[in-house]
């Protein structure tokens, strides 16, 4: 379960340019816009990530005017990218004294304080009945945020890596395992259904009987988009996948991405557009910026990002960098 709000430490306060009342705080490699002087250099503070929806609660009634939102049929509080004064702000900065209690750094007090993460109501073409939860044989598609590893971004600085585009849709897997075909979005097992974009893929592929042709136990996990999906920001006709993993569950590994690519052409798959091999820059500022740029599945629109892997089974390490232009103007 993603850690939505956790113990941590701010490293500096930054003035804003023409603001006297507000300026940036930084958290690892998050910067939120808070009141002048509330936070210090070196005060443990909580942090609330963007994508956290927060109850109604007395504490956090000052975002009511800007991030009130209905989810599953109850009111609560939205933390996405908001642009104040020219200055990017992401995630909310709480005093631990709300808590009412010792912390220690690090500590997740996602549940403690009744955070969860938003979810935006699902469309009626990706409904329908669930088989179960989420196949527990596979590893679930969730990349870190790099703001999130800022600890460990100097293991990261000056290495190659596989870079791709992140596409703006809605998960997807499908998987063969001792002779079961199953299709998955993010959370849940999909029961067999014509109206499903899922399954209708599935069917136009037919990558039930194709994927039993590989004779193997794989999960292929990639982004569904079109109509009907996230606004359809890639102006697609119909529903499409595009692969950004392949899962070797008999080796309970994801496969090197130039296997991955194999295996796509075999399926026929198309593969989330690549970029090449790229260095990580010095600074967390310079890969934030890099994120930035139009998609390749669409020139008119922002791209949501780039994720960024290296190696493979064990070895692997992998992040995103989400663009701040893409969610200052469509939100998380």
């Amino acid at each position: 379960m993603r850690k939505l709000a956790t113990i941590r430490t701010v490293l500096e306060t930054r003035p804003i340019e023409g603001a006297d009342m507000i300026e940036l705080a930084v958290v690892d490699g998050w910067k939120c816009v808070t009141k002048k002087g509330e936070f210090a250099a070196g005060d443990a503070v909580i942090y609330c990530e963007i994508d956290s929806f927060l109850p109604v609660r007395d504490e956090f009634e000052f975002l009511r005017k800007s991030s009130l939102k209905v989810m599953d049929d109850r009111e609560g509080f939205r933390l996405r990218t908001v642009k104040l004064r020219g200055q990017i702000s992401q995630g909310l900065l709480l005093a631990p004294s709300i808590l009412g209690r010792s912390f220690n750094l690090g500590e997740d007090v996602t549940d403690e304080l009744g955070i969860v993460k938003y979810e935006a109501p699902i469309p009626a073409c990706l409904g329908g009945d669930v088989v179960g939860g989420f196949p527990a044989f596979i590893a679930k598609t969730d990349e870190e945020r790099i703001q999130n590893l800022a600890a460990d971004f100097d293991s990261f600085r000056g290495h190659a890596f596989y870079v791709s585009e992140k596409i703006d849709g809605t998960s997807f897997t499908a998987f063969v395992h001792e002779e079961q075909f199953g299709v998955c979005g993010r959370n849940w097992q999909l029961a067999e259904d014509a109206s499903n974009s899922h399954w209708r893929v599935v069917r136009d592929l037919d990558l039930r009987g194709r994927m039993k042709t590989l004779g193997r136990s794989l999960a292929i996990q990639g982004e569904l988009v079109g109509p009907g999906i996230q606004k359809n920001r890639y102006a697609l006709k119909a529903p499409t996948v595009f692969v950004f993993n392949v899962f070797d569950i008999a080796a309970s590994a994801y496969v090197h991405k130039a296997e991955m690519e194999t295996i796509c052409r075999e399926l026929d798959l198309s593969i989330v557009p690549p970029l090449g091999e790229m260095i990580v820059p010095d600074c967390l500022d310079a890969i934030l910026t890099s994120a930035e740029g139009k998609s390749v599945l669409n020139p008119k629109t922002e791209r949501e990002g780039l994720v960024w892997v290296r190696g493979s089974g064990d070895d692997r390490v992998s992040f995103k960098t989400i663009s701040n232009k893409f969610l200052a103007k469509h939100g998380d």
